[in-house]
């Protein structure tokens, strides 16, 4: 036994210390779990950090035959183009209200349905909650698209023909900018809501029952028990969740706003991604697309930063 002590431990004044191995032993005795890893870590390398010397176009004047080594450099002048056209500021605009309504109305659905799962009592109930709630996640943005024009079409829109049935006027849900805004944001939260509710569910079913049961105890009704328990207790996931949706507040996603936009509302629908897409592949104006790219990318590191400080000077576990 002592043997074995002094292979692993060093003696130093009468105590044990472990002793400190190099790489190559843990390398030789992990071996299994570091091959694993190489997969994982090459896509993260091939497909996050080889792309961002694409970055440099930003600060060129970019011509496809030279390559972007070649091209000259203008600086940051192309930064200032680009925040100069009146384009530019509409789309992050748009991005900014969208994202917002998104924040407001979206962020506390998922909690508010996770509690409500949780406090079910029939498992068959909770299962098919569960289900009918995740499947417009596994439905693509295209099918998504489909099913609201299908329900909110001018005229031939089930929800507008009954309006007109019963005697009210249509109601314009995809050609009126406020409208247009309520019905996309309305959407996303329906696909949305099941699946962003798991994270709160799995947070939900780690607090310790002897919470719940003292809290019965001391005669807690379940509205009581969900405001002095639930909600302290995954008050962490909660903020963890609301600093990353805050790192996204200047970014949004292609598919969605190409599928619900149309000419009649491109003053509120026209976002940045689109706008990407339009100049970046439609006129072939890569550098002004990068440029657009960087600055979201640099916005959204800074929100994430500052949300993560301000939450850690609150007094609330941050990130890091």
């Amino acid at each position: 036994m002592n043997s074995s002590k002094s292979n692993s431990a060093t003696a130093v004044n009468g105590y044990f210390t472990p002793k400190k191995r190099g790489f190559s032993y843990y390398l030789k005795r992990d071996w299994q779990k570091y091959l694993m890893l190489v997969l994982p870590v090459s896509i993260v390398f091939l497909f996050s950090y080889v792309p961002m010397y694409g970055i440099l176009v930003a600060f060129k004047d970019y011509n496809f035959m030279k390559g972007v080594w070649a091209s000259p450099w203008v600086g940051l002048d192309n930064f200032k183009y680009a925040f100069s056209l009146p384009r530019f500021g509409r789309v992050v605009r748009n991005t900014l209200v969208i994202n917002l309504l998104s924040l407001i109305v979206y962020f506390p659905m998922p909690i508010i349905l996770a509690i409500m799962i949780s406090e079910m009592k029939r498992a068959k109930i909770v299962r098919i909650v569960q289900t009918v709630s995740y499947l417009p996640h596994f439905l693509s943005t295209v099918i998504v698209g489909g099913i609201v024009y299908q329900l909110c079409a001018p005229k031939t829109g089930l929800i507008n023909q009954i309006l007109t049935s019963i005697g009210m006027e249509e109601i314009p849900f995809l050609t009126h900018p406020i409208w247009w805004l309520f019905t996309y944001v309305v959407s996303g939260v329906w696909e949305g809501v099941g699946w962003g509710s798991i994270i709160y569910i799995a947070a939900i079913a780690g607090i310790n029952p002897e919470l719940f049961e003292a809290a019965i105890i001391d005669g807690a009704n379940r509205i009581q028990r969900i405001w002095h328990v639930t909600l302290p207790s995954i008050k962490p996931t909660i903020v963890l969740m609301f600093i990353l949706r805050m790192g996204s507040i200047i970014s949004i996603g292609f598919d969605r706003p190409f599928v619900f936009s149309n000419p009649l509302v491109t003053e509120v629908s026209e976002v940045i991604s689109l706008f990407v897409y339009y100049v970046g592949l439609g006129q072939g104006d890569f550098k002004i697309a990068t440029v657009v790219g960087l600055f979201q990318s640099v916005v959204g590191a800074v929100m994430v930063l500052t949300v993560n400080a301000i939450s850690k000077a609150l007094g609330e576990e941050g990130l890091w």
